[in-house]
């Protein structure tokens, strides 16, 4: 019963028999094989994107902060959700990368940005001359943090406002392929034909050993970047390995058959959990991420039970029962429907 996160789970067996192949003999390093070429065609051609800059590293938080250093300057200030992974869980990586760039947090109810909220924090800034922030890139998540799905719609209307203040907007998408399957619509339609100008391409939370891909819309990012990721020690000698693990990812729509595998098996559990009395989501569940509470005593029983996974609000052992605490559950393609059932029994009691 291992609903701890996606990056938990195993790695397709599709993706470690890649990386037995890309094992055999000798290939140039630093993104210079031939498999790297294969990616980047397989990139381009899943994002109906022929002139796109693509690059491999291997964390989203170099994916994240790589780009954003790319697109913002020093004294820019990059305007993300309040609980985007880039502000809650990177460590100050962007700030880092960046070399100085501030966050601007901007009102994300169910944590997708709203777009008058948004237009607000633009006009607040570049006010106060060189003595404050000027504007800087938009930064989305796509799937929110809190298991939330931004329509296609609702990405044009955030990067119409961007772009109407001459700023980039970049994607964190390192559920992108769960996103994806959701919406039902193409990877080109999701980003740049809604105004997305680069993406944090995930793989890792979702079957991959550890590989997330960085795509450029406009090439004339490209070279920027790649000064960027040598700098910061982001550079695979041995980049086959990476792009070995994207390629057998892209390989007949390896990535969307887990993702469909993950959402399905979190509607499962979803739809579980609403039956069981005294339970209520915080927010309607539509890709691979559930948060949802019930009371004390089922966490408990779940917990000696050996199930896995974070409690966001209040503590396992208290002297009330019946509390109220809040539990973030997350499947990954690997998700049987037995350990569901079996987490869904002792949840009922």
């Amino acid at each position: 019963m291992f609903f701890a996160s996606d990056n938990t789970g195993p790695v397709h067996p599709a993706i470690m028999d890649a990386l037995t192949l890309a094992n055999a003999g000798y290939a140039m390093p630093y993104g210079a094989d031939a498999m790297m070429d294969k990616v980047r065609e397989q990139i381009r051609e899943v994002f109906e994107a022929p002139e796109a800059a693509v690059y491999l590293v291997s964390t989203g938080t170099a994916a994240n902060s790589l780009i954003l250093a790319t697109l913002a300057q020093p004294w820019d200030t990059i305007f993300c959700s309040p609980v985007a992974h880039i502000h809650e869980d990177e460590c100050n990586a962007p700030e880092f990368f960046t070399g100085g760039a501030k966050l601007t947090l901007v009102n994300a109810p169910n944590a997708k940005i709203n777009p008058d909220k948004l237009r607000r924090k633009i006009e607040a800034e570049e006010t106060r001359g060189v003595h404050g922030p000027q504007r800087g890139p938009l930064s989305i998540t796509q799937v929110t943090e809190r298991g939330t799905v931004y329509t296609v719609e609702e990405i044009t209307t955030l990067c119409g406002i961007a772009k109407s203040y001459g700023m980039p907007t970049h994607l964190d998408g390192a559920r992108f392929a769960n996103a994806l399957v959701t919406l039902g619509c193409t990877p080109a339609e999701m980003t740049w034909k809604a105004g997305i100008d680069a993406v944090s391409f995930g793989g890792t939370k979702n079957g991959c050993m550890g590989v997330e891909a960085v795509i450029f819309f406009d090439p004339k990012h490209a070279w920027e970047f790649e000064l960027r990721r040598k700098r910061g020690a982001h550079l695979p000698s041995k980049n086959r390995y990476l792009a070995a693990q994207m390629s057998a990812y892209l390989t007949s729509n390896l990535w969307l058959e887990t993702a469909r595998a993950a959402n399905a098996a979190t509607a499962r559990l979803a739809e579980g959990v609403k039956q069981t009395e005294g339970a209520a989501f915080l927010y309607e569940p539509q890709a691979n991420i559930i948060f949802a509470g019930w009371p004390r005593a089922a966490h408990q029983r779940l917990h000696d039970a050996g199930a896995q996974y974070h409690i966001m609000e209040g503590q396992l052992e208290g002297d009330n029962p019946d509390e109220i605490l809040t539990a973030r559950l997350v499947c990954d393609w690997s998700a049987s429907d037995e350990n569901i059932d079996q987490f869904l029994a002792l949840l009922k009691g």
